[in-house]
């Protein structure tokens, strides 16, 4: 698996354990029928509909999340002099946000929560992409530590379109359920009933993730082990990264 490999499937791990953070996949049906404007009754009927507002939805977001991935890797880039110690200093940083979200550690930062409070959505399918990028402009803690941890490997990366690859799958991660959370609405109120329970364990995995992430960071060994994993990457993926 090669390093790229390697850096791209953490991203889209975190964008799924975004998804299922405790103040994201219990709001999942208001999201829906926010951005929609019907009820879920009608929202299941309606599927055509409820993808097309929920494929703009994920635009919006992603829009954000590329965008602050780009000027991650343009920041790492300017100091691509220092990138070791931008790598230890990244490292640190993710094993406090894992310890955070493992509630070992209380960072005050983080628990302030800033998101735009939208009572009324703006009309049409533009109003859908600009509820979008209100969530991924503002939507935090919840998605702050694992997209912070995100951005700092995207500010590791030499290149930019490698940082963008990176958002780009956190942003896949997060969005492929919920376009499927859309699309079968009813089911994913069955899912979640039997699911809900499991929430806490999320932040958990999510920060034993970012812990193990930083920890690999900090001593140098990430690309170390990609390396060695590199024969297990398929051809065609390697030729696309």
């Amino acid at each position: 698996m090669a390093p790229e490999s390697l850096t791209v499937l953490v991203a889209f791990t975190a964008g799924l354990l975004s998804f299922l953070s405790p103040c994201v996949l219990p709001l999942v049906p208001s999201y829906v029928t926010f951005i929609t404007g019907m009820g879920l009754d009608d929202v299941s009927r309606a599927r055509r509909t409820a993808l097309v507002h929920a494929l703009l939805f994920v635009l919006g977001f992603s829009f954000i999340f590329v965008a602050l991935g780009a000027g991650a890797s343009v920041f790492g880039q300017l100091l691509r002099e220092y990138r070791v110690w931008i790598a230890r200093i990244g490292g640190v940083l993710m094993v406090l946000m894992g310890l955070w979200m493992l509630d070992v550690l209380r960072i005050g930062a983080l628990q302030q929560e800033r998101r735009f409070h939208l009572s009324d959505k703006p009309l049409g399918y533009l109003g859908t992409v600009l509820v979008g990028i209100a969530f991924g402009a503002g939507w935090t803690p919840c998605l702050g530590p694992t997209l912070g941890a995100i951005l700092l490997l995207a500010a590791n990366e030499s290149e930019l379109g490698k940082g963008i690859t990176l958002l780009s799958f956190y942003s896949a991660g997060l969005a492929v359920p919920f376009l499927v959370s859309a699309l079968a609405l009813e089911k994913f109120l069955s899912f979640f009933q039997s699911f809900r329970h499991n929430i806490g364990k999320v932040n958990r995995i999510a920060g034993i993730l970012l812990i193990v992430v930083g920890v690999l960071m900090f001593t140098g060994l990430f690309e170390r082990l990609a390396a060695v994993l590199q024969p297990l990457t398929p051809a065609f993926l390697v030729e696309r990264l």
